[in-house]
């Protein structure tokens, strides 16, 4: 989930998405560390306990790993699996409801290609 696509979705995943967003953009590397709980809830205006749910989410799904008594890391292989599940679940979940608008606003997608590039 991209951090535009926010509406309606709880505040853990929200979060979760900022971080996975970071870490696609390169703010966190392979290895390294991620925020503290709560350095990242306050940074964000968040409660711990929603924070460490998003990071459990990364964790489950394997991006970070944690360190006892140390702190989160982005796991090996990562960022690479991210953009891979990432791209599915754009191409799956966002892209139709995106392209059925497209076609409803009658909007060329030739245009949309020129405006990213203006």
């Amino acid at each position: 989930m991209t951090v535009s696509e926010s509406g309606d979705v709880p505040v853990y995943l929200r979060l979760r998405a900022i971080l996975a967003a970071a870490i696609l953009e390169g703010n966190f590397a392979e290895g390294e560390q991620l925020p503290s709980v709560r350095a990242f809830a306050t940074e964000h205006g968040a409660n711990p306990l929603t924070v460490a749910k998003a990071y459990q989410s990364l964790q489950d799904d394997g991006y970070v790993t944690v360190r006892r008594g140390v702190g989160m890391f982005v796991a090996p292989g990562a960022i690479n699996q991210l953009r891979v599940d990432e791209r599915k679940r754009f191409l799956g979940h966002v892209w139709p409801g995106v392209h059925e608008h497209i076609i409803r606003l009658g909007i060329d997608p030739d245009m949309l290609f020129e405006r990213e590039q203006a």
